[in-house]
């Protein structure tokens, strides 16, 4: 169900982090874009995956991702602020260090304020409850002969349950929960992605606030402690030169160094946040959106979005646009680079998974890509089984465990009788699926007599399990007829 409690999510500061990166972002075009590519100096290209360069995926990981077991975790770390919680899974696990991945949860009280934060790697979250905004802060006008400053900041968007938020890395966002109940979102930070230039350490810069570790659950995290403590990155320059440098005064940056501030990272707002409001901004966009369909309807490739005009969130929750359904087993929602372009550049992409109860998903495997797997309702079964035939995981999960399913391995996904749903995080930007059961699968691709000599069965039992499912990907709980469970009990006694 979709809530009506808005979580003010985000500002996204991503054109000037843009400007940085591509000091004409606001006038370069994606004609220009491709000509980055030809020279190979676009920092935005498609990425390490997609041609093969692995740049920031160290050996010594390679070498230890011999997998034999995998677990459906829940977080290990829980970080407690004034106004809300930020627990993360521990990225020292294996399944997660060869994953190249750092999850963590933010639960954000109502009135709680995540303050301002960038990360260094890019990352992908999904609204579990509640609705994000973007914002950013800004400028000044003229009023008559005297001149002020005024808030001016990004277009203003509700966000909903369900969407799916796409942010490049060095990306700042904030977060405001202005609802009555709790706000809850998962992110996915792909640390060995090429926007990543340093380690696969996850490293997040706080503008304002601290974070101090409140509860472990096991041994304490090696090599990981930056993301245990921390100040903002004010709290250690020099005061007087950062009064010189913002224009304000030491009390000011006493305030800004938070030296003795111990809320945390997520704050209680004593007042409502006042910001322009959508509406007021529905002429100009109308506007802007006008000018540039003219715009394009003058060029020859029709084509000049910004980098920093992108759309940045797009729903999987909604039944509309759903890509696979099946009345009886459930229904797959993907989303990909063709749905959000801005997927393309981080190399990234999600799925939702409703599963009715007792229905499956599976068996299959994904080509290209790691999936990170976070149940948001019901509970079900996983088995995972790995390249040399042995089961990797068997093991029951709830809401709120976040489960690994390393590329190509196999995985079924089986719902309880409450039924099961999940959202899939995945390493790549158009994630390819292979199947082995259903209308497209790998063994409905293969002549019956290479079946029927691959696994010692009669012709008869092949065609049987070449077209014993109809559906795809999504199958609901096997009801078969007396005269079909003699003909199959026949057909493996011939078989014998």
């Amino acid at each position: 169900m979709v809530t009506s409690k808005v979580l003010d999510l985000m500002s996204i500061s991503l054109c000037l982090a843009l400007v940085v990166v591509l000091p004409s972002c606001f006038a370069q075009r994606l004609e220009g874009e491709w000509q980055w590519q030809l020279q190979g100096q676009n920092p935005w290209q498609f990425g390490g995956r997609q041609h093969g360069q692995y740049r920031y995926r160290q050996q010594q990981f390679r070498e230890e991702c011999d997998i034999w077991s995998l677990t459906a975790a829940e977080p290990s770390r829980r970080i407690e602020s004034e106004a809300g919680v930020t627990e993360y899974w521990d990225p020292t696990q294996q399944q997660f260090r060869c994953a190249g991945v750092v999850v963590l949860r933010h639960v954000i009280e109502p009135k709680g304020l995540l303050l301002p934060t960038y990360a260094n790697a890019p990352h992908v979250t999904y609204i579990v409850q509640g609705c994000p905004q973007t914002f950013q802060s800004k400028t000044r006008i003229e009023k008559g002969s005297e001149r002020r400053f005024r808030d001016e900041h990004q277009r203003i968007e509700r966000f909903r349950e369900g969407d799916v938020l796409a942010l490049p890395a060095g990306v700042a966002k904030w977060c405001y929960n202005d609802g009555d109940s709790r706000a809850i979102a998962i992110t996915v930070f792909d640390t060995s992605n090429f926007q990543n230039q340093l380690d696969e350490n996850l490293r997040l810069f706080l503008l304002a606030g601290s974070r101090q570790i409140q509860e472990i659950r096991g041994e304490r995290w090696e090599g990981v402690r930056h993301l245990e403590e921390g100040r903002n990155i004010f709290s250690s320059f020099d005061q007087e030169l950062l009064a010189e440098t913002l224009g304000v005064n030491i009390e000011t940056v006493n305030r800004l160094q938070g030296q003795n501030d111990q809320r945390g990272n997520i704050v209680f707002v004593e007042k409502s946040l006042q910001f322009l409001s959508p509406e007021f901004q529905e002429e100009e966009i109308r506007r802007e959106e006008l000018e540039r369909e003219a715009r394009r309807r003058g060029r020859d490739n029709g084509l000049e979005e910004t980098f920093c005009s992108m759309k940045l969130r797009h729903n999987i929750n909604n039944p509309a646009e759903t890509d696979i359904f099946n009345p009886r087993g459930g229904r797959i929602t993907a989303l990909n680079s063709n749905k959000l372009p801005i997927l393309h550049f981080l190399q990234l992409s999600a799925s939702k998974v409703n599963l009715y109860q007792d229905a499956t998903v599976g068996p299959f495997w994904t080509v290209n890509a790691h999936c990170i797997c976070y149940v948001t309702r019901g509970r079900g079964r996983i088995q995972i089984v790995r390249d040399n035939g042995k089961l990797v995981l068997d093991q029951e999960v709830q809401e709120g465990q976040l489960f690994v399913v390393p590329q190509n391995f196999v995985v079924i996904k089986q719902a309880s009788r409450e039924g099961l749903e999940y959202v899939a995080f995945k390493t790549s930007d158009n994630a390819m699926v292979s199947h082995l059961a259903g209308r497209t699968s790998a063994l409905r691709s293969l002549p019956v007599e290479v079946l029927a000599n691959s696994y010692l069965i009669s012709r008869e039992t092949a065609l049987h399990l070449k077209h014993s499912r109809k559906s795809v990907a999504v199958f609901g709980p096997r009801s078969i007829s007396r005269r079909e469970e003699e003909r199959e009990r026949a057909a493996a006694v011939s078989d014998e």
